[in-house]
C-alpha cells in the first residue's frame, strides 16, 4: 500500500509543522524586533511606529527598534522587508505607495502580493481639498465648474511625482473629465508654499498641514476625501457628497511581515496591534496627529492590498504618469 504510505507521511510531516508553528508563535519573540520604514523620521509612517513601540515592547517582551529606510517612495524599505528572513523579526510599516507604486516604477523590486503577509491594519487618515482664497469657488462642484470652463488652466501643486496630492488629485481629475494640470515640487514643504503665494491654484494635504492654514484664512477647504465626513474636519463635506459619488481616497497605514511568516506568528503580532492601539495613550496620540484608528484582520487587510492595486494601476495608466 505505497500510496497510503506515502498519504499517511504527508500527514505526518503537516501534524509535525503545525505544531512547530505553534509552539515556535508561543516562544516568539526571543529577540528585539526591527520595524522598518520607507520615509525619513517625522512622516506618518514613522509616526505611528513610534506611537506603538514602547506599547508593543511591554506587550510582547521585547525591544521594538525603528529601522529608517527612506528612498524611491518607500521601495527601497519594501525591497528589504521581502528579502529578510519570515521569522517576525524585521516587520514595516506600510503606507499606499505599496499598491501604487508597482504602477508607476518598471521594477519596483518586489511583488505587492507574493513577497508579504499582511499582519493589520492599524489606522488611516483623510486628506482636504484646498484652494487658494483668490480662486472664485467655495465648492467642489464650484471647482469642477470652473476647471471644465477653463482647461488646462488650472494648476495644481504636490511634493513630486507619485506624491500623495498628486495620487489624490489624478483620482480626483479622472473621476470629474476635467483638465488640469500637475506641478510637482521636490517636498510637500514648497508645494504648501507655492500654493500659499498663489503659483498654483489648490492642492491637498493632511488636517495637521492644511486646517491651521485655513483657520487663518490663507487657504479655503473646500472638501475631505474620505468616504464620509471626518472628525478632523466635520464641517467639511467629503468630495463624494459634494459632488463627486464614489469618490475615495485616504492615507491608510499597516503592519507587514515577509512572506511565509508563520500564521500563529502573524495572529500574535495581530492581536498584540489591535490591543495596543486600544490603549487609551496611544489612541490619544493617533488623534493628537489627525490619525483614525482603523483595524483589520490579517485577511481584511490583504484584501485592501488586493483592492487597492487595481484603482491606483487604473488611476496611474489614465494619467499617465510614471517614475525612473
Amino acid at each position: 500500500m505505497p500510496t497510503l504510505r506515502y498519504a499517511a507521511r504527508i500527514l505526518f510531516t503537516g501534524i509535525l509543522l503545525a505544531v512547530f508553528s505553534v509552539a515556535t508563535a508561543q516562544e516568539y519573540p526571543r529577540k528585539p524586533i526591527r520595524i522598518v520604514v520607507g520615509f525619513p523620521p517625522g512622516g506618518g509612517a514613522d509616526s505611528i511606529a513610534r506611537l506603538m513601540i514602547a506599547r508593543l515592547s511591554e506587550r510582547l517582551g521585547q525591544q521594538f527598534v525603528i529601522d529608517n529606510r527612506a528612498g524611491a517612495s518607500g521601495n527601497i524599505a519594501l525591497e528589504i522587508l521581502a528579502k529578510s528572513p519570515p521569522d517576525g523579526y524585521t516587520l514595516m510599516v506600510t503606507t499606499p505607495t505599496i499598491t501604487v507604486n508597482p504602477a508607476l516604477y518598471d521594477k519596483p523590486g518586489y511583488d505587492p502580493i507574493n513577497d508579504f503577509s499582511p499582519i493589520a491594519l492599524m489606522a488611516t487618515t483623510v486628506y482636504v481639498l484646498v484652494v487658494h482664497p483668490s480662486l472664485p469657488v467655495k465648492s467642489v462642484r464650484e471647482l469642477v465648474a470652473l476647471a471644465k470652463a477653463k482647461p488646462r488652466q488650472l494648476y495644481y501643486s504636490s511634493g513630486g511625482n507619485g506624491a500623495a496630492a498628486h495620487l489624490t488629485l489624478e483620482l480626483f481629475r479622472s473621476m470629474t473629465n476635467i483638465e488640469i494640470v500637475h506641478v510637482p515640487y521636490k517636498g510637500v514643504a514648497p508645494a504648501v508654499i507655492a500654493l500659499l503665494s498663489g503659483e498654483v491654484q489648490f492642492s491637498s494635504g493632511t488636517p495637521n498641514a492644511t486646517m491651521p492654514l485655513v483657520n487663518e484664512k490663507r487657504l479655503r477647504a473646500l472638501a475631505v476625501t474620505s468616504a464620509g465626513r471626518s472628525a478632523f474636519a466635520p464641517d467639511l463635506p467629503s468630495v463624494a457628497e459634494a459632488g463627486v459619488p464614489g469618490y475615495e481616497n485616504t492615507a491608510w497605514y499597516g503592519m507587514l511581515a515577509p512572506a511565509k511568516t508563520p500564521r500563529p506568528i502573524i495572529d500574535k503580532l495581530n492581536a498584540a496591534i489591535l490591543a495596543v492601539i486600544a490603549l487609551p495613550d496611544v489612541k490619544a496620540g493617533f488623534a493628537n496627529q489627525s490619525f483614525e484608528i482603523t483595524t483589520s484582520t490579517p485577511d481584511e487587510f490583504a484584501g485592501l492590498i488586493k483592492t487597492e492595486l487595481v484603482k491606483w494601476a487604473k488611476v496611474v495608466k489614465s494619467s499617465g504618469m510614471k517614475v525612473e
